[in-house]
């Protein structure tokens, strides 16, 4: 063996040797005769391992709560079954394919009975068997867990062992891995196996002990592909070689090259052959490692089932003392944690007088956020979340409503310069003075833009609400969140009132764009100062617009005209040409009256619309909405103040968890507590 490799080993054994203060390790003695394999570890080292099998019971692992354990992996054929069978002294189930189908706990504990006790564990069920029946059971358990064909499930069987003479051991065997599916196993039967290695190997706390057949090339075995992606350095894989006698060439260069990385080191051993007793077993692989001319070259302290159990049982005691302060560590901050988590769940409510003080209090809480966030613009409870922040969202709604009325085709003047303003004035005409502007002309051009905006507005307030009410319910859904009835009725009110707003917004805007279709008034004297800027500039547009000698793009540069928003720029003045004067001039005094009467008609839109949802939303917030909670809530339609005497099903869930995980962690810290005090008990020895 090379320096480096000795080096490697004396590490792990000095590793292993003190790792457990309660613990004393004796050298390991040749076998002159054939003894139980039993280490001096047992007697101490095995109230920890019930501590641990308690631990187990508990299910501590759904707190998220790893356990020591040795973990079993190998290919198929590899001769797993042969090994677990040659440490428990017991016959386990054999045949083609895969034998294991279910995660198979071992518990072995040498015990001086007369006669061996075993018991298997699974489903909730114990059941008692005996040494000549052990494999029949199992097969028959992993029948109920993985049922009755070949394929393999994750529910794990717990078998028990006490015999006497063997190790105090707590091992998991899983399914070997196969590539290929026999006749009656799913297509990808090998991803189910390899999700459950790599579920029991990637846990830092896990020990993997790699079972490798000495007829392979070891760095081809997919046991230790597997294991190389949890434990690339090998720091907690210890490998079994079996079938030391089918292929003796090469086996020493092999477990001393180490050319797989693994460092807990290899222990290379002989199966059981035919209906040899495990005694018989046992002396064969003595006379094996000490006459056959290759084996017996191979280091003494890394051959035979005697010395795997010692190493074993070193590893196991290893990895406890290892681990140990850690689990304590992470019962203490879960217990923690949970109890913290019960104090905040909200206290059962006992009586009327509870249930109505929780109600108000609650409603009082909603009112509070949605005055903040919707009126006054304070944020604080919702420092991140933008959609929240109400009263800028709204402002950034009426902004974007504002800008597409402006920029809508309804508010553009320079299309069809004047054609629109004639063909209406030719129409309207009646028998009577020439130079009466018709108030028919007017209304029917106003009529028809108020027309062609008509549907924006009530986009806008439909949007308004529609995003209010997520505002709205997402606040009550917070405050009510703890009590699931409450909440239904917040919900079903915030949505029912809020429908109502809406309709009542709508309704307010069809009424506005229906005065703005029927009236034409203002008093803003805004209208007529921009009318009369507007008009100055008559005289010169009928000049230009008559002038032989004007291109037929006609570029007007008509001062004021661009700052409002006409924006003629070149227009087609060619077609005006065949119009009289005096049509074109009342033409162009409608279509300045339109222009500044237009910018009226969408500010009083846009500030008439903004008026009336702010007021809508104050009393919204203000009276509406708790009117309308205690209405829904406290009708007998809604359960009535009663209904919070019930607990939600998400809180009474979330309440149950919490107590039987407190249960289930205060009483594996009792148990920890026991080992810890044992340990010490023993380093005063």
């Amino acid at each position: 063996m090379g320096s480096a490799k000795k080096t490697k080993v004396s590490t792990v054994n000095q590793q292993c040797a003190g790792s457990l203060a309660l613990v004393h390790v004796e050298q390991h003695q040749p076998l002159a005769v054939v003894a139980p394999i039993v280490s001096s570890y047992n007697e101490k080292i095995r109230p920890v391992l019930d501590a641990l099998e308690n631990l187990r019971r508990l299910n501590i692992a759904k707190e998220g709560i790893e356990l020591p354990t040795i973990v079993v992996v190998g290919d198929q054929s590899s001769g797993k079954s042969s090994v677990l069978e040659s440490l428990a002294g017991i016959s386990l189930p054999r045949g083609q394919g895969i034998c294991t189908r279910v995660p198979l706990i071992m518990r072995l504990q040498n015990h001086p009975l007369p006669k061996p006790e075993l018991v298997l564990e699974f489903n909730g069920k114990t059941i008692s068997t005996d040494e000549a029946h052990v494999s029949h059971a199992i097969n028959l358990a992993t029948e109920e867990l993985a049922g009755s064909g070949k394929g393999i499930s994750n529910n794990p069987l717990t078998l028990l062992v006490r015999k006497n003479g063997v190790p105090d051991l707590a091992m998991v065997d899983l399914p070997g891995i196969t590539r290929v599916p026999v006749h009656g196993q799913p297509e990808n039967i090998y991803d189910q196996i390899k999700d459950i290695i790599m579920e029991y190997i990637r846990p830092d706390e896990t020990i993997i002990l790699n079972v490798l057949s000495a007829t392979v090339d070891f760095t081809t075995c997919e046991s230790i592909r597997m294991s190389q992606t949890v434990d690339c350095a090998g720091l907690r894989t210890l490998a079994v070689v079996t079938k030391a006698d089918k292929s003796p060439e090469g086996l020493l260069e092999k477990v001393t090259a180490d050319d797989v990385n693994i460092g807990l080191g290899y222990v290379c051993v002989r199966n059981r052959i035919g209906d040899e007793s495990y005694e018989e077993a046992r002396m064969e692989e003595l006379k094996l490692f000490e006459s056959h001319p290759l084996l017996s070259k191979i280091d003494k302290s890394i051959v035979g089932i005697p010395i795997l159990a010692q190493k074993l049982v070193q590893v196991q005691a290893m990895i406890i003392s290892k681990t140990l302060p850690e689990i304590v560590k992470k019962i203490n901050d879960k217990l923690t944690y949970n109890l913290s988590e019960l104090d905040k769940l909200p206290a059962n409510l006992t009586s009327v007088a509870d249930a109505l003080s929780t109600f108000m209090h609650i409603i009082g809480l909603s009112k509070d956020s949605l005055r903040k966030i919707l009126l006054t613009g304070d944020f604080g409870e919702y420092p991140e979340e933008k959609h929240m922040h109400c009263t800028a969202r709204l402002v950034e709604m009426l902004d974007s409503f504002a800008s597409d009325l402006h920029n809508c085709p309804a508010s553009n003047h320079t299309k069809d310069f004047l054609m629109e303003e004639i063909k209406v004035l030719e129409e309207a005409r009646l028998i009577g003075l020439p130079n009466f502007m018709p108030r028919s002309a007017f209304l029917t051009i106003l009529q028809r833009k108020v027309t062609a905006i008509a549907e924006k507005p009530i986009d806008f307030v439909e949007k308004v609400w529609n995003y209010l009410e997520t505002v709205v319910i997402s606040v009550l859904k917070l405050h009510s969140g703890d009590y699931y009835q409450l909440q239904v009725s917040t919900r079903r009110a915030g949505q029912s009132l809020i429908g109502m707003k809406k309709q009542n917004s709508i309704k307010h805007v069809l009424e506005a764009i229906e005065m703005e279709k029927h009236t034409d008034y203002t008093c803003n004297p805004e209208y007529l100062q921009e009318y009369n800027k507007l008009i100055s500039h008559q005289d010169a547009f009928l000049k230009g617009v008559l002038d032989a000698s004007t291109n037929p793009l006609y570029h007007l540069q008509l001062e004021g005209l661009g700052a409002i928003g006409l924006g003629l720029g070149e227009i087609q003045v060619y077609d005006l040409r065949d119009y009289p004067p005096l049509i074109l001039s009342q033409a162009f005094d409608l279509k300045v009256r339109l222009i500044a009467y237009w910018k009226i008609v969408k500010r009083r839109l846009i500030d008439c619309i903004a008026l009336h949802l702010m007021l809508s939303i104050n009393s919204l917030v203000n009276k509406e909405l708790h009117a309308e909670i205690c209405h829904d809530f406290l009708s007998p339609n809604g359960g009535g103040i009663e209904k919070l005497l019930e607990e939600s099903p998400s809180i009474s869930g979330k309440r149950e968890r919490l107590i039987r995980s407190v249960k289930v962690l205060r009483e594996s810290k009792e148990t920890v507590a026991n080992i810890i005090d044992r340990i010490g008990s023993y380093g005063d020895n």
